[in-house]
């Protein structure tokens, strides 16, 4: 080889030697594997927008009513009712042949069958991560009659007899109506709807389930629970020691008048000191009465908010519902451009209970170590009124999962930390965050879904965050 040649390759050999040290300098600083950490977190290549699609998330939204029946037999109802497109159910369960003014013999308990039929039927949801409102009552077919509770030591018993049930299947069921008393379960009308009543069936109902919501039918309800008068709210905070911490409203009167048709004495006074109350527990109920204006949506969405809405039925009013369908969201409504053309029904169904939006996803990762910040903006009316629990997810590019590992619990909340150790092979990543509200046969179910676009895998049942590359020596994002 002559001399030309000679250095040609050594100078070939330099540059490319330069090019490698100057690559192994760079990934050095950027990706470091001492555990020192990117020199910035690296913000995640997703869609941080809202979605303006209705997505079904447990306890929350329009819900289906479904009638039950319940007899010495057991308990009868349409299994085709419940369907893919709905979330939450309604359970009217009419267990008035056990009293005597309707069996016209005597009170009775619930039959083992009728409380197995019962079981069946939130085990039929629970299989199928559905939610449910309850409600019961004495009250035939939910006819609309009057006075045809039995007394009132067998109506607590009841009670005690269906709550070991409803505890064991708590993921499941939103909350209790308290029900029991008057036409359709409504807490009125019936000779007996007074407080020497209804005190002790909220007491009982609380006194017997563990973490389900209790609701009561007017706040009077729950301001005679308590021992105080409306003149003495304004201020009056429930302890979250306390079991009426779970005692809340349901609004069978909703925006029907100014009183939503007898349920406030003094709307703003009452509406304020609830709000309180409904922050950490479910609120809903039904519209009535389609001529009131407060059924216009620049006129109902503040309380809406201050209330913390979180479920209504939709077949009533359905004069109600037909306007909201004809209704556009406008800058007179507030400033969510995203919805301006879009009908208020669909605002009011995206926004009752919670509506997460994740708004940042943010990944350092040094080595075998993975820290994720995550900002996640709650747009809906009302809260998160259950904990959930986490997993991360690490799908490989096949589609299969690699790697899970549990995290923190989620209480909605906006800033969410995470800090896991990566035991994967070298190859890239899709890292997904399961929220998840139990476990059936060892099976997480009841997933929550963020509502942005383009993030959700529902072979998976959870929302992309970010993604990962693993190579030798070195954890890059």
């Amino acid at each position: 080889m002559n001399l030309k040649k000679l250095l040609a390759a050594a100078t070939s050999v330099l540059t490319v030697s330069i090019a490698a040290l100057i690559i192994l300098l760079i990934l050095t600083y950027a990706y470091p594997s001492d555990g020192g950490g990117f020199a910035e977190d690296v913000r995640q290549n997703l869609n941080y927008a809202e979605s303006t699609e209705n997505i079904n998330n447990p306890d929350q939204g329009f819900y289906r009513p479904v009638y039950v029946r319940v007899t010495d037999g057991g308990a009868d109802y349409n299994k085709g009712i419940i369907s893919a497109s709905t979330q939450l159910y309604h359970l009217r369960i009419d267990i008035s042949v056990f009293s005597g003014a309707v069996n016209g013999v005597a009170d009775k308990p619930l039959s083992e069958s009728a409380v197995s039929g019962l079981e069946e039927l939130l085990s039929f949801l629970n299989q199928n991560e559905k939610s449910a409102v309850v409600r019961f009552a004495y009250d035939p077919f939910y006819g609309g009659e009057k006075n045809k509770e039995p007394e009132l030591q067998t109506m607590l018993n009841h009670i005690k007899q269906v709550c070991p049930v409803l505890n064991r299947f708590q993921t499941a069921i939103t909350a209790i109506e308290a029900g029991m008393i008057g036409p359709w379960g409504e807490m009125h009308s019936s000779s007996i709807a007074d407080a020497a009543h209804i005190t002790p069936v909220l007491e009982t109902f609380l006194s017997n389930t563990e973490d389900i919501p209790v609701l009561a039918r007017t706040p009077k309800m729950i301001y005679d629970y308590l021992g105080i008068t409306v003149n003495q709210i304004e201020n009056y905070a429930v302890s979250s020691t306390d079991k009426a911490y779970r005692l809340g409203i349901y609004n069978d009167g909703y925006l029907g008048s100014q009183t939503d048709v007898g349920t406030y004495t003094n709307r703003e006074k009452e509406v304020e000191f609830l709000s309180k109350q409904t922050a950490h527990l479910p609120y809903g109920g039904e519209v009535v009465v389609p001529d009131s204006s407060l059924h216009d949506i620049d006129k109902c969405l503040p309380e809406m908010f201050k209330m913390h809405l979180s479920y209504l039925n939709i077949e009533w009013n359905n004069k109600v519902i037909e306007k909201w369908k004809n209704t556009n969201y406008n800058s007179a409504c507030g400033n969510e451009n995203l919805y301006f053309g879009k009908t208020a029904f669909n605002y009011i169904e995206n926004r009752m209970g919670y509506r997460f939006v994740l708004t940042e996803s943010l990944f350092n990762c040094s080595g075998s170590k993975l820290k994720i910040s995550l900002t996640i903006k709650n747009v809906g009316f009302g809260n998160l009124n259950k904990q959930k629990y986490t997993k991360l997810l690490f799908v490989n590019e096949d589609g299969e999962v690699a790697l899970t590992r549990q995290a923190e619990n989620f209480t909605g909340c906006s800033s969410v930390n995470y800090e896991t150790d990566l035991t994967l092979k070298n190859g890239k990543y899709a890292v997904y965050l399961y929220i998840y509200g139990g476990e059936s046969e060892g099976k997480p179910h009841y997933a929550l879904q963020f509502a942005n676009n383009q993030i959700w895998n529902d072979a998976l049942k959870a929302n992309k965050i970010g993604e990962i590359e693993i190579t030798k020596n070195i954890s890059a994002v």
